[in-house]
């Protein structure tokens, strides 16, 4: 089955003075608004993926009056026990994974998560930049590899675009920018192609199954142009090159980069109809819902092992057809941690196998 997170202790964490929680394989998160439910699911996100879906300044996470806070979990598994941890200070978090220091990105090593929280049922129609962070997030996770490509190349373009707003641009200087930002826009799109193509067969596999038989298509939307899937990254390389020198005198006019994978998309199309201007409320969610279940999937598949999945107060948003549909998932032996205010949202087989825990008390 490979690690699970056995328990969570919380020393001086957002709301948190002091608290310690035991998780079994269903852990279900249960009391009112305001209790520090999402705070929980927060810090296991922290020791999985390296990072908070909130993105919070380090100061952030410490109590009010507090110096520090400390999170940290225990994983057990496969004869194993592994503990991780994060000591957070006002300018800066430090990782440590059986007491050695670890880089953020080496977090999900040990174990990945995948979280669905109710800001992510508005993900077929909200911005561009919110399908591109859910991607190079798991991406991210998946690969190490990954997070420094899209590092490096985050940095290239913030470099290029500081360049682009002087009022007299050095042009030889920003033939260089175009050059290491090709590269770099290159490596980074030839891996989320890669990553987007194995999901994407997935999410419409699991939306053919939760919608009875509809078909979804996921398309990615490259600003350099149709055709690049199946492209060498030398080829993308040349392409990109060719769009930065055809959009430049538009790019020094509007100081900014108007190419490469920070301006891409992902589009879905339900039996060939646009889902963002005609799916409806129930088909968009149930997009969102395909996608968190095949990334649990792809991530089974690629590290051998099933993540942990949070999932915070979603219940509440989703109707029966779509709840019945998460409670089947959940119920296929992966470690999953629930907050919910009602446990009425959840049928009685579930709760009988799960650890609920009451939270505010």
């Amino acid at each position: 089955m490979g690690l699970t997170v056995s328990s969570l202790a919380l020393r001086d964490w957002r709301s948190f003075r002091e608290r310690d929680v035991e998780l079994s394989g269903m852990t279900v998160l249960h009391g009112r608004n305001a209790v520090g439910k999402t705070n929980t699911v927060e810090a296991l996100q922290l020791l999985t993926a390296g990072q908070s879906f909130r993105k919070p300044k380090p100061a952030q996470l410490i109590r009010e009056g507090a110096e520090s806070a400390k999170v940290a979990a225990r994983l057990e598994g496969d004869g194993r026990v592994v503990d991780v941890a994060c000591v957070v200070e006002p300018t800066k978090r430090t990782f440590t994974r059986n007491g050695k220091r670890v880089h953020a990105a080496e977090v999900p090593e040990t174990l990945m998560s995948v979280l669905f929280n109710p800001d992510d049922l508005s993900f077929v129609k909200r911005g561009a930049s919110y399908r591109r962070d859910e991607l190079d997030g798991f991406g991210r996770q998946a690969n190490r590899g990954y997070a420094k490509v899209l590092s490096a190349y985050q940095r290239a373009v913030e470099q290029r675009n500081r360049l682009l707003k002087d009022d007299y641009p050095d042009l030889a200087l920003l033939d260089a920018w175009d050059a290491s930002v090709a590269l770099g826009g290159a490596t980074l799109l030839q891996s989320r192609l890669r990553l987007f193509e194995r999901l994407r067969v997935k999410i419409a596999e699991v939306y053919r199954e939760i919608s009875e038989g509809e078909e979804l298509a996921c398309t990615y939307v490259c600003s350099l142009g149709d055709g690049v899937i199946g492209m060498s990254r030398d080829e993308l390389c040349d392409l990109f090159a060719q769009r930065l020198v055809e959009r430049r005198a538009d790019e020094v006019r509007r100081q900014q980069t108007l190419v490469g994978p920070q301006r891409d998309d992902v589009t879905f199309s339900i039996d060939g109809r646009d889902a963002r201007a005609f799916g409806s409320q129930g088909q968009q969610r149930s997009i969102v819902l395909a996608w968190k279940m095949a990334e649990v999937s792809l991530c089974e598949e690629i590290l051998g092992e099933k993540p942990l999945l949070l999932l915070d107060d979603v219940m509440s948003e989703l109707d029966s057809v779509r709840r019945d549909a998460v409670t089947r998932f959940v119920q296929g032996g992966i470690q999953t941690v629930i907050t919910t205010t009602n446990l009425g949202y959840f049928p009685e087989d579930l709760l009988v196998g799960a650890k609920v825990v009451s939270m505010g008390e």
